[in-house]
């Protein structure tokens, strides 16, 4: 009994200290009105209350971030063409000029090729009018050839040697026999011409 009484009485004066202090503290308040104190007093506790409050109210919900954008793909790109009017000159076509086209005449008809024709001999003397006698003595026989050039006229222009026959006697002699011959001149295209030609001429002896 005497163990448990101790302790009741610390009880006590505990409670009996709380008890004051509440009194105490209920003193004061009444006090603090009757002041002018709980003006303040009350705003002190609004401005606390308020800082609470602001500090209790949930945050605002934010707007979600946007979409991660994907380099790789480009978004497409759309270009609006401009209307461009474009007004070309139109040209008047020149008046069209009306051409009369004369009938060709025809060609000339050919002209007729007429072949030519070579000199020719007409006539010739007797080769043994102009044998010459000391040939004849000496034995000379021979065929000189005698180039003959014949002018467009008909007429000889030159006589001359153009082979000898070995025997200067007999190559006089056959000079002589072409200038005494006669000829017919060369033609071309139906018109005479000059033109030379080789005339030979044979002395032969005849047994006798």
């Amino acid at each position: 009994m005497a163990a448990y009484y101790p302790q009741e009485a610390n009880l006590f004066s505990k409670r009996a200290i709380v008890f004051i202090v509440i009194v105490v503290l209920h003193i004061f308040i009444i006090y603090a009105f009757a002041t002018g104190l709980a003006k303040s007093g009350q705003r002190y506790l609004q401005t606390i209350l308020q800082t609470t409050v602001i500090q209790q109210d949930k945050p605002k919900d934010l707007p979600p971030p946007p979409p991660p954008v994907d380099l790789k793909e480009r978004p497409p790109v759309q270009v609006i063409a401009p209307d461009i009017n474009i007004t070309v000159p139109v040209e008047t076509p020149p008046p069209i000029a009306i051409v009369t086209t004369k009938p060709t005449p025809p060609p000339p008809a050919p002209r007729a090729i007429v072949p030519g024709t070579q000199l020719s001999l007409t006539s010739k003397p007797d080769v043994a009018d102009y044998y010459p006698e000391q040939a004849r003595r000496e034995g000379q026989e021979g065929r000189p050839q005698i180039k003959v050039c014949v002018g467009a006229n008909g007429k000889i222009v030159s006589a001359e040697v153009a082979t000898s026959s070995g025997f200067p006697l007999l190559d006089e002699a056959g000079v002589k026999v072409a200038k005494a011959s006669r000829y017919k001149a060369a033609t071309s295209e139906g018109k005479p011409m000059e033109s030379c030609a080789t005339l030979p001429v044979k002395f032969e002896l005849h047994g006798g």
